[in-house]
């Protein structure tokens, strides 16, 4: 496909700043954001001696360098300080890091010079001394010690000209197009001579892996194609370590992740349902046979999402969850489908690419805890009783208000949501609100420490913010996550404004000053608000899609959707034209700002550019920025403040009555 551009004529917009927005709430928010320590991963050693983290480095205008560094402390706490697991005293980029099964080593991956390609490193727990071993060219990442501690695997992309992944920026077209495909593939190596071979077939994708127990086998998830768009049709296999055999164990009707061995290496567990987007995940448990046949699901029914398994010494599956928009730890026996919960709380969690990090028999955990009311911070100890291990966020105090759980009733549904409050909340005051739609579909909103953009500003403002999560979203099941297909934009919508009547019901919010604003699906969700009702009088909509047809040869991720649609748009372009926004585009009267990134490959520039053009025409007024250089998620720092500051002077401009 050749790509449409729209840099040379919008670029520029991306550089005429607005001025920055006047009060000093925002100006302290900005500054909070910029201050907090932000940490990316943890990992927790086999005995339990040991944690490990990865914490973010900064320039030094406070900006985010994108150079991280590893710290290691005993975990059982006390007052002894971390020490640096790194190459040198200057920054690099160090992370991923896994202990080995005797707890002695800990690999990670790390830029050893400037050349930005990274390299498999091991270094003693104890004195952090590091020896690299791959001399490699390509992309790295999820690095795994084989359970006898002989080998490390790791997914590897030879040769590839950007890190996996369709959030970072699209490779530009141009000339005559030939899709060339990169695979990821599962490398191995030998830890005592640094031998290297590719043990999974050149011609297909590999997302996830997990070793047997006796190290000989290798379980994945993976397509073969273009790993950006065929996440959603992944199977799962396992290879033969020594010999490369292969054999495929299921076909799931859904999307899959985190497959996992069971203990005696008889079964493989994994993650299956209705999800949007890769590492995105939630869904139910499900259990097959290593040697192949129909797996069986071992959560039929239940209100939650899971999004991180592993197996216990006992045989029972440790995992994590989104539950009714916060986070849970619970064991389940999937021989009797019988689940015991460990902990819950209105917050997230994560050690990075899992949910949690945990000791060998599963008592000692290590997990990175963050709300609205706390900056993240790493925490360890046992399941759900952890310590607080890090302290560089103590002093840092949230600059938006407090926040309240929301439940409504909405076609037979139990829907929730959060609710936070202005700064300074005066009960005998009316205030704005602005509905603030999640990505996805298939996530949820949940409490975190916001980052720079994020709604949360706007509290300092003076406005009420809604966080919904509407049907198709995680948190209260599959069939609720499910009752979106083939029906965006109806239902969901439906949800999102009787949670608008629950606010105005129940609290002093002002229902002529109500705004809108979403990113990737939430961009969608809020060009389609507008052109379905006037009670919004201010809309964002960034990353969005305006028009499911064309949306269909645009992006480079298209198997998405067919889950969701049921077919190709060649097949039934009707379904997908009922759920287009610009087939409304009539009924829009509300002022709408339009954001996104020029190399954007899961919902591109064009449908921004569409949407624009319409209100344009239509003589609504609107404004559209593109950030040059920028995928789906917007990176460079000063884009980020850009967005934030036009995004923050859109509503306090077009809100009546401010």
């Amino acid at each position: 496909m050749i790509g449409m551009r729209f840099t040379a004529a919008f670029s520029c917009a991306a550089f005429l700043f607005c001025s920055q927005i006047t009060g000093q709430t925002a100006e302290q928010y900005l500054d909070a954001i910029n201050s907090t320590t932000l940490y990316r991963e943890t990992a927790v050693s086999p005995d339990a001696r040991w944690v490990a983290w990865t914490v973010d480095l900064r320039n030094k205008d406070a900006t985010l360098s994108r150079n991280t560094e590893i710290l290691i402390a005993p975990a059982a706490g006390g007052d002894a300080q971390p020490k640096r697991i790194g190459l040198s005293k200057s920054p690099h980029p160090e992370h991923s890091p896994v202990f080995s099964p005797d707890s002695e080593q800990i690999a990670f991956l790390a830029v050893p010079d400037k050349s930005a390609q990274l390299q498999v490193y091991v270094a003693a727990a104890k004195d952090g001394s590091p020896k690299k071993l791959t001399s490699v060219t390509g992309y790295l990442q999820a690095p795994r010690w084989s359970p006898d501690g002989k080998t490390l695997a790791v997914l590897f992309t030879e040769n590839a000209p950007r890190a996996a992944g369709p959030l970072e920026p699209s490779t530009k077209d141009s000339g005559v197009v030939e899709q060339k495909i990169y695979e990821q593939r599962i490398l191995l190596i030998d830890v005592a001579s640094g031998n290297t071979r590719q043990i999974t077939p050149s011609d297909t994708y590999v997302y996830e892996y997990d070793w047997s127990p006796d190290s000989k086998r290798i379980a994945y998830t993976a397509a073969k194609g273009n790993g950006d768009n065929n996440w959603w049709i992944a199977r799962l296999f396992w290879v033969d370590a020594a010999s490369g055999d292969i054999h495929q164990v299921a076909r799931p009707a859904r999307q899959i992740a985190f497959p996992r061995w069971s203990p005696d290496g008889s079964e493989i567990a994994y993650i299956g349902g209705l999800m949007s987007d890769e590492g995105s995940t939630g869904g139910d448990i499900y259990v097959v046979s290593a040697g192949g046949g129909e797996a069986r699901d071992a959560t039929p029914g239940r209100k939650l999402s899971a999004s991180w398994i592993r197996w216990l010494p006992s045989g029972r599956i440790l995992f994590s969850a989104t539950v009714d928009g916060g986070s849970a730890i619970e064991t389940l026996n999937p021989a009797k489908s019988e689940i015991e919960r460990l902990w819950q709380g209105d917050e997230s969690i994560t050690a990075g690419d899992d949910v949690l990090s945990t000791s060998a028999d599963g008592k000692m955990s290590a997990v990175i805890r963050a709300s609205w009311a706390k900056p993240p911070e790493v925490w360890a100890g046992p399941t759900g009783q952890w310590t607080q291990r890090t302290h560089a966020n103590d002093g840092v105090k949230p600059l938006w208000g407090r926040t309240e759980k929301l439940h409504w009733e909405s076609d037979g549904f139990t829907v929730e949501g959060w609710l936070m409050y202005p700064v300074n909340y005066d009960p005998a005051k009316k205030y704005p609100m602005i509905v603030s739609v999640h990505g996805g579909p298939a996530a949820a909103a949940k409490p975190a420490w916001p980052s720079t953009f994020n709604m949360a500003a706007l509290s300092s403002q003076g406005y009420f913010i809604l966080f919904p999560n509407p049907r198709g979203s995680y948190g209260e099941g599959e069939a609720f996550t499910e009752a979106n297909v083939r029906d965006f934009g109806y239902g969901d919508l439906r949800d999102i404004m009787r949670g608008v009547d629950e606010a105005l019901a129940s609290k002093p919010v002002d229902a002529n000053r109500l705004g809108i604003a979403g990113w990737s699906y939430g961009g969608y969700m809020t060009m389609w608000a507008v052109t379905q009702t006037n009670r919004f009088h201010a809309a964002v909509a960034g990353a969005g899609i305006s028009d499911w047809q064309s949306y269909y040869g645009e992006n480079l991720i298209d198997q998405w959707m067919i889950p969701y649609f049921g077919a190709s748009v060649y097949d039934d372009p009707a379904v997908y034209a009922r759920s287009s926004p610009i087939t409304f585009i009539r009924n829009v009267r509300t002022p709408t700002l339009i954001l996104v990134g020029d190399s954007d490959a899961e919902c591109p520039a064009p449908q921004s550019y569409e949407f624009w053009h319409a209100l344009k025409t239509e003589g609504v007024k609107t404004q559209f920025v593109v950030y040059p250089n920028e995928g789906h998620a917007v990176r460079q720092p000063d884009h980020q403040k850009d967005l934030l500051n036009r995004t923050l002077n859109w509503f306090n401009d077009n809100l009546p009555g401010r």
